[in-house]
């Protein structure tokens, strides 16, 4: 006797009303934005709107804080002013490049760690962890030991050594496809051995060559001005544009390589695509600043914990990462007793972060 006919399944009506009741639910907890016409939930809206409204309240303090001091309603003014006045000079020439580019790489990064933790299934799964930043690292070290300290030659070396590298983890790890485990035992190999050869490169050099190059690695944005970031801007700006263009892709991807190819996907070429998208994006910030390491690891998290939801939010991590960058680069300049490169303010964050995970994971278990 099946359980209709024994009186076990629900009626009709009880279906239709169960049935009714989910699309309520769904509806009240999300919503359609006018003019894209995608529905949103509201608990995304609302992280996405404290994001930006951080983000704004932050950079107006960035602005205003240093050795001549601003209130917000004068960094406002400043601004918008068109005498050129003192201020005006402090806060467009001075100091906003600083903010802007702490805001726009920081979410370079995020965005490149989160494609990175899509296409991997795993939290670890961040450029920083599977060599890609360090390649970076590695090419723009050749390129200042061996031809000179030049901001286009080191740019060039940072994006070819980031592609050389991912080529080289991609190959390493490709076994009749990628899978995620794989790539980022490899990536972390290879990024052993790129750490070993970037000392031995560093202990061959001149001892000038050799402290510029230490220097420029430790991550700093304190000495990139318009000239160097107008590019970068413009090419990140394609890069982002990228992503959003193959999320699709990275949604289906994320579902398993098996669901992706039942729904028609061409998986390797999308998943090679992403990934040079996703390098191409560190290798540009690695290029300007030097390796600034953990946010791209960090801030895809942090993302999909505020706004819970199934994948890694793109936008949302950006948000984070752009935040995380500026408030690291405020606690460099104005609350360590001297100021340091930002990269040595994220790693100690990045630190507190893995050990954060660790506990959590531990509880988890017991």
């Amino acid at each position: 006797m099946t359980d209709a006919a024994a009186g076990n399944a629900p009626a009709p009506d009880a279906t239709s009303a169960q049935t009714a009741a989910a699309k309520a639910r769904r509806s009240a907890s999300s919503v359609r934005l006018p003019l894209l016409g995608t529905v949103v939930a509201k608990r995304q809206l609302v992280v996405l709107g404290s994001l930006a409204v951080a983000l704004l309240v932050l950079s107006l303090v960035a602005l205003g804080t240093g050795d001549y001091p601003l209130s917000v309603g004068q960094v406002v003014t400043a601004m918008f002013a068109t005498d050129g006045g003192f201020a005006t000079t402090i806060v467009l020439e001075w100091r906003l490049p600083r903010v802007l580019v702490a805001l726009v790489f920081g979410a370079a990064l995020a965005l490149s760690g989160a494609v990175f933790q899509s296409l991997t299934r795993n939290p670890l799964g961040s450029p920083d962890i599977i060599g890609f930043a360090t390649g970076s690292y590695t090419g723009a070290l050749l390129v200042i030991t061996l031809v000179g300290d030049s901001y286009l030659s080191t740019a060039g070396g940072a994006v070819v050594g980031g592609l050389a590298s991912a080529l080289v983890v991609y190959l390493l790890a490709y076994r009749r496809g990628i899978q995620g485990f794989r790539l980022i035992i490899v990536g972390i190999a290879v990024t052993a051995i790129l750490h070993a050869f970037n000392t031995w490169l560093l202990l061959r050099a001149q001892v000038e060559v050799a402290m510029a190059a230490s220097i420029w690695g430790a991550g700093s944005i304190s000495l990139v001005g318009w000239e160097q970031a107008l590019p970068a801007f413009a090419v990140l700006g394609v890069l982002a544009v990228l992503v959003l263009v193959l999320s699709g892709g990275l949604r289906q991807l994320e579902l398993g390589d098996d669901a992706a190819k039942a729904h028609g996907m061409r998986v390797e070429p999308a998943r090679l695509a992403l990934l040079v998208v996703g390098v191409a994006l560190i290798a540009v910030v690695t290029a300007s600043s030097g390796p600034i390491a953990f946010v791209a690891l960090a801030a895809p998290q942090i993302a999909s914990r505020l706004t819970r939801s199934a994948g890694v939010p793109l936008v949302a991590s950006a948000l984070t990462g752009a935040l995380l960058l500026l408030a690291a680069d405020f606690v460099a300049q104005h609350v360590l007793p001297a100021a340091v490169p930002v990269g040595m303010v994220t790693v100690v964050i990045g630190g507190l972060y893995l050990i954060g995970l660790l506990i959590s994971q531990a509880r988890k278990q017991t």
